[in-house]
């Protein structure tokens, strides 16, 4: 592990000082707020305005992978790193088109959940229920990476002082505080605050590592020197030779295919459907945070080619090469992207959990599965998220990518509510059944056969089966289907 001198822990000082900005402004995030329900503790009580859900989508899609993953990827692969302009580019579209209709549907039907909407489109608290459960999978995956990003950081810029073990419980537990006391509203402000954080951390860090290996502040030079010296980084599928044009393509499928729950959350969170609207047409002007840190990467292949860990290169050079100070609001930056994407994938786990799952089953009250959302964020994060995380299994962006793929099983409920009015509750079980199922073993047992993502192998049973179980089985009431599609397809009849 790459480590500071001990006559210097400023940086270490700089990185716990965010820790401890983030949870002041997440305590304070409830200021005269009441959270003894899910609409407030969930959904923010659908009162965010367009800069604060720009914001927290933004910063929310930008996880520890910009400052550790992207970086660590344009290492290791070479430009393969960029299809996240693909994924992050069609997450904007998605937001644009779908966010304002589940929006609606969460006014008109009171939904506060992923679940809640595939419940009561389906009329099936079991396929609800199961959707949430496959959703969690993916969603734990993603907050697993985060909290191993920000402990790692925590160690590095501690010089070994504290150990992962200690990061990962320092970083859970802060936001688990903030979490339960202010739901959606700590993470919208949180978010915002991040956000800006990160992009002034990301353009910095790039723009001095390329000025300190070229001379240059640009990045033209380096490219340049690539091209002359490790062209291969520069071309599809990328370098190493460990990973397939197939694999690479289905894996921006599987990606572009998960609806994840806390983007949902998120569009609930907005004060009008219009607010979502405009949020996601600037949404793009964001992302350009992640290309300096890729720029850092490729720097990496050039000046520190004998690196253990690729997820690290960010970190490794700026220890070498960049001002103390830099290094200290790397390291927060990092926490920054880490964290504002973690909180909400814990959060909507915790609400799925109790609203989805547990109300259904137990017929709890409102009341009671408020309470219980909030009660469940500590058992998730200390028996699932911490053990797993403390492991420290390999790879953060492989994490990520075997997560998406059970997410994506999910898709034929969302096809049914946006697009085909004939799909039916059975067919949608047996879609999500059995490409879970393909894509379990293709993860577990014969991994990504032909180079192809096992999500992917997952849709290819799911969706024909999907379709083909909703043609001979019994669809969804007249009724139900209309209130959906007047908002989703309005002045669709049904097909």
């Amino acid at each position: 592990m790459t480590s500071l001198s001990t006559s210097s822990l400023a940086p270490l000082w700089i990185t716990l000082s965010y820790v401890a900005v983030a949870l002041v402004i997440g305590l304070g995030a409830r200021r005269g707020r009441v959270m003894d329900s899910l609409e407030e503790w969930g959904v923010a009580g659908r009162s965010m305005g367009g800069v604060t859900l720009y914001l927290l989508i933004a910063a929310g899609s930008i996880s520890a992978y910009t400052f550790m993953g992207a970086p660590g990827w344009a290492y290791s692969k070479g430009v393969a790193v960029f299809y996240v302009v693909i994924y992050l580019s069609y997450l904007a579209l998605v937001a644009w088109y779908c966010g304002p209709r589940v929006w609606e549907f969460g006014r008109r039907f009171g939904h506060v959940t992923q679940g809640a909407a595939i419940a009561d489109r389906y009329q099936s608290p079991l396929l609800g229920g199961l959707a949430a459960l496959v959703m969690s999978i993916g969603s734990l995956a993603y907050a697993v990476l985060q909290t191993m990003g920000s402990a790692y950081i925590l160690a590095v810029m501690s010089g070994g002082r504290i150990p992962v073990w200690a990061g990962v419980i320092l970083i859970l537990a802060a936001m688990a505080l903030y979490l339960y006391v202010s739901g959606q509203h700590a993470i919208g402000l949180t978010n915002a605050f991040q956000g800006v954080l990160m992009l002034v951390v990301a353009w910095s860090v790039g723009l001095w590592s390329a000025h300190t290996a070229s001379g240059e502040l640009g990045f033209g030079a380096i490219f340049a020197r690539l091209q002359a010296e490790r062209p291969d980084f520069l071309t599809l599928p990328g370098a190493g030779g460990d990973m397939s044009f197939a694999f690479w393509t289905t894996s921006i499928i599987v990606s572009m295919l998960s609806f994840m729950p806390p983007v949902w959350s998120q569009w609930m969170s907005a004060r009008s459907a219009d607010t979502i609207r405009r949020s996601a047409t600037w949404l793009p002007t964001y992302y350009i945070v992640v290309l300096p840190m890729v720029v850092v990467g490729f720097i990496g292949i050039l000046a520190l080619p004998q690196l253990e860990r690729a997820d690290t290169v960010a970190l490794s050079y700026a220890l070498g090469h960049l001002p103390v100070w830099l290094v200290g609001l790397l390291g927060a930056g990092t926490l920054a992207a880490a964290m504002s994407s973690c909180e909400p994938f814990l959060h909507s786990v915790a609400m799925a959990y109790a609203r989805d799952i547990a109300q259904p089953l137990w017929r709890l009250s409102d009341s009671a599965t408020a309470r219980l959302a909030r009660r469940l964020l500590v058992p998730i994060m200390a028996l699932i998220v911490a053990p797993v995380a403390i492991s420290e299994p390999s790879n953060l962006v492989m994490i990520l990518l075997v997560g998406l793929g059970f997410a994506t099983q999910v898709l034929p409920a969302f096809i049914g509510m946006f697009v085909w009015t004939r799909a039916s509750t059975a067919g949608v079980i047996a879609g999500i059944i059995a490409g879970f199922c393909v894509t379990l073993a293709f993860t577990l047992i014969w991994r990504n056969p032909l180079g192809v993502h096992a999500g992917f192998w997952g849709l290819l049973v799911n969706l024909p089966l999907f379709v083909g179980v909703s043609l001979l089985t019994r669809p969804v009431r007249d009724d139900v289907v209309e209130r959906f599609f007047a908002i989703s397809a309005p002045g669709r009849s049904r097909a």
